[in-house]
């Protein structure tokens, strides 16, 4: 059983969330490309979809991530200093941050993790697993979305190592990305330390079924967001009418996940009182995937202000993690 003393849970979300996903909902798709964003992806059912994304043969980030950080944890946490806070944006299960998790303790007898995460139930059961697991850590967990999140980050006596694994930065667009990474900055100490993960540009083929795996799971994480419309918001989405697409955009070095429609169709949502009409072959973008060349990111982190001041990566150069600091501070 977790001491509750060693757990504390706030919800940092600016809204609602019916209405906030009803006012999103309905500006995407009433917008032409129609889109709706990624984080509306994880709920219950999409979170444990995801978690099954991660250990697919096809889906190389997070085998890969996990790879670099075990051989280079103790460097990672060095480089921050002692009596550190661990602070992580999109932190899902939390199974890459153990890595780090074990590197402090190793260096300190405590450490307070700072777990941010949409989904609520989620978070809360991964803080629990956390905490019966390391009898050193304290968990000040955030429920909320990145940008609300950035705003309300608890204050440290020691540095900070501000973590965003797993790509999350691919899902924002080059605009999104430094908004984000500039609010982050806002609230960082000098001696703050902000490590990014970051999928690289490679192959077309291996990028492509990374994101349209041959079990199907992808394409069941894309439709569910259908599903969890129709639950939340009273929508009549029939999941059959819509074909999960992963292409390659060459031009903006992504992948682009999208729902496709199946014929033209009418599609009532009762929550919004309003019917949506898709053509034959018109897609929903639910997500960008950015990858990045070592030039384009550090070009990226300019613009906000920082400085890449180290980086570890694997032996294909297919990901990397990027030891941010802002300007002046290396």
């Amino acid at each position: 059983m977790v001491a509750q003393t060693r757990l504390r849970f706030d919800d940092v979300r600016g809204e609602g969330p019916p209405e906030a996903f009803c006012e999103t909902l309905w500006r995407g798709l009433s917008a032409t490309p129609k889109s709706i964003p990624p984080r509306f992806f994880y709920d219950r059912a999409g979170s444990d979809l995801f978690e099954r994304i991660t250990d697919l043969p096809e889906y190389y980030p997070t085998r890969t991530e996990a790879a670099i950080l075990e051989a280079h944890a103790d460097e990672i946490v060095a480089a921050v200093g002692a009596g550190m806070t661990l602070v992580e944006f999109g932190s899902g299960s939390s199974r890459k941050t153990r890595l780090l998790i074990e590197a402090a303790l190793r260096r300190q007898n405590a450490l307070t993790y700072v777990p941010i995460d949409i989904s609520r139930a989620f978070l809360r059961e991964s803080s629990e697993a956390l905490l019966d697991e390391y009898p050193g850590l304290s968990i000040h967990a955030l429920a909320g979305e990145y940008f609300d999140a950035a705003r309300a980050l608890p204050p440290a006596d020691g540095p900070r190592l501000i973590l965003f694994l797993g790509s999350n930065v691919g899902n924002l667009s080059h605009e999104e990305a430094v908004e984000f990474l500039r609010r982050v900055r806002a609230s960082m100490a000098p001696h703050d330390r902000l490590l990014v993960g970051t999928d690289m540009v490679k192959e077309v083929a291996i990028l492509e079924a990374a994101y349209d795996d041959a079990q199907g799971v992808t394409a069941a994480f894309n439709l569910n967001l259908l599903a969890r419309i129709n639950r939340e918001l009273g929508a009549h989405f029939d999941l059959d009418g819509f074909v999960h697409a992963a292409p390659w955009d060459a031009e903006n070095e992504r992948i682009e996940m999208r729902l496709v429609s199946r014929g033209d169709q009418r599609v009532r949502v009762d929550a919004l009182d309003h019917t949506f009409e898709f053509a034959d072959g018109e897609a929903i973008v639910t997500e960008w995937s950015q990858k990045y060349t070592r030039e384009s990111f550090a070009s990226l982190c300019a613009r906000a202000r920082f400085d890449v001041d180290r980086i570890w990566t694997d032996e294909r150069g297919w990901f990397v993690e990027n030891l941010l600091c802002p300007f002046g501070e290396a």
